[in-house]
């Protein structure tokens, strides 16, 4: 079983606390995001653990217990988004020479190929234009050259929760960069050149258009290959069929929740509702097996298989 800790929320950043105390009690509850009431227990024992996927934009929370992790036993590798946006765009996340300096941290105690550099999603705009996502990706990735050895983009899915959030920034245009094929290839190539001098491969995210033309792989975030080459474990694995048909990555159990994230990105799909992620937040426990509140209700299941989507980019609950 793999582990996806999380897409719904930056468990590194704002749950660490009992992240780890699951992994000593060796399990936790988790909601079904269908259904409040279906709740699934899922071992946190490392024998039934392959790997672990952090997502994150600061994992400074989590770095202290990565020994205790490593003596439990436990494999893993972070998914790290740094992108230098606007506040407008993402009101609480680290300064990007913050989260570069905590990235490069990060990676000599646990080595390159274990933290992946996410420059995602990326959004054109009257604020950030074309030119300006080419300059903070310069920027970002000459910064980490030696501390990264691969780079993860995708283009912004601008769903309706989305848009309303973006409604909300003052004299904001988007920009359709999916709509104009030839000017979304041209953007990937100058990120591959600027990639490459910083010894970074390039892959994509749940990315529909073909970027191969540009040499942008279309990539796996919770990827077999790369937890088979880095941990030496065996996987019998298949795609995720939780995710959209672009979407590459194996089959996962995230232990997200949405609407809990407090980065306040407004572009966010998982945390559409700030003010519910506060009161969520109000409501964590960090002694509870539930990331969110205490009280269990439902029938609890330790092999439901449940292959209902997420909104956007969700996974197996």
């Amino acid at each position: 079983m793999i582990i996806s800790a999380s897409r719904r929320t930056d468990i590194p950043a704002f749950y660490a606390e009992w992240f780890m105390n699951r992994v000593r009690e060796e399990y936790l509850l988790v909601r079904n995001p269908f259904n409040a009431k279906q709740i699934r227990r899922v071992s946190l024992a490392p024998k039934d653990v392959e790997a672990i996927v952090f997502w994150t934009r600061n994992p400074e929370k989590l770095i202290k217990y990565l020994d205790e992790l490593n003596c439990r036993g436990h494999r893993y590798y972070f998914q790290y988004t740094i992108t230098g946006y606007p506040r407008s765009f993402e009101r609480s996340v680290p300064r990007p020479q913050s989260a570069i300096e905590t990235f490069i941290r990060l990676s000599k105690i646990v080595g390159p190929d274990r933290v992946i550099w996410r420059f995602d999603p990326i959004l054109i705009s009257s604020l950030v234009d074309i030119a300006e996502h080419e300059r903070l990706f310069a920027k970002i990735a000459s910064s980490l050259r030696g501390n990264a050895k691969r780079v993860v983009i995708s283009f912004a899915d601008i769903y309706a929760k989305v848009t309303r959030n973006l409604a909300k920034i003052p004299n904001l245009s988007i920009h359709d960069l999916m709509a104009k094929r030839e000017e979304a290839l041209q953007l990937a190539r100058n990120l591959v050149a600027i990639a490459g001098v910083n010894g970074l491969e390039v892959q994509s995210c749940s990315e529909e258009i073909d970027l191969s033309p540009a040499g942008v792989a279309h990539g796996k975030c919770i990827d077999d290959q790369l937890i088979s080459r880095l941990f030496a474990v065996s996987l019998k694995t298949r795609k995720d069929k939780g995710q959209r048909e672009a979407c590459g990555c194996i089959e996962s159990v995230d232990i997200g929740q949405y609407n809990s994230c407090l980065h306040g990105c407004a572009y966010c799909y998982a945390t559409a509702n700030k003010e519910l992620a506060l009161r969520n937040y109000d409501r964590h426990d960090p002694l509870s097996p539930f990331l969110i509140g205490n009280a269990a209700q439902g029938e609890i299941n330790a092999d439901s298989q449940s292959k209902e989507q997420d909104p956007a980019q969700g996974s197996l609950f």
